[in-house]
């Protein structure tokens, strides 16, 4: 060891008293799981939607296109043919189907729980196949409105 590092190290504390602290570590609470899932699930809609694309690129929240036949103009939710770009309202719609799909799997692996009424067994099942189904039929529409003539 080096003899200067010794001398720099031990002498300023041979006559140097640290003081007495008593600190206490502070105690953490964990949160909930179901604020855990729930932020989680936050974290999932906000990813799937598109957020992060929506602040970057800034896209209008709606567009509008122009009837040919009446001159009027009208609203469009997708932007069709664009793979590449998006709407806000398109992104916030395509990630509320993807999150009631997962919902409707957690509905169902909650139907199977054994510690369950009959009745209520039924229910989940019955909805977490309702939402599995709507958010599959709708994200195919919605795929086919973005990019006509896919899968056909």
């Amino acid at each position: 060891m080096d003899p200067l590092y010794h001398v720099v190290n031990t002498i300023p504390y041979s006559f140097l008293r640290p003081p007495r602290l008593r600190l206490k570590l502070p105690t953490i609470t964990l949160p909930s799981p179901m604020t855990v899932f729930s932020l989680v699930l936050l974290t999932y809609f906000m990813v799937v939607s598109g957020v992060v694309y929506d602040v970057i690129v800034e896209p209008p929240g709606i567009g509008s296109t122009q009837d040919p036949r009446t001159g009027t103009v009208r609203p469009v939710v997708f932007m069709s043919g664009r793979v590449n770009g998006q709407y806000i309202i398109e992104g916030l719609s395509s990630g509320f189907m993807f999150v009631l799909g997962g919902l409707g799997i957690i509905l169902m692996d909650l139907a199977i729980s054994p510690n369950r009424a009959k009745s209520l067994k039924i229910s989940f099942a019955a909805a977490g196949i309702s939402f599995l189904v709507i958010a599959y039929v709708m994200s195919m529409l919605f795929l086919r409105i973005k990019i006509p003539g896919y899968l056909r």
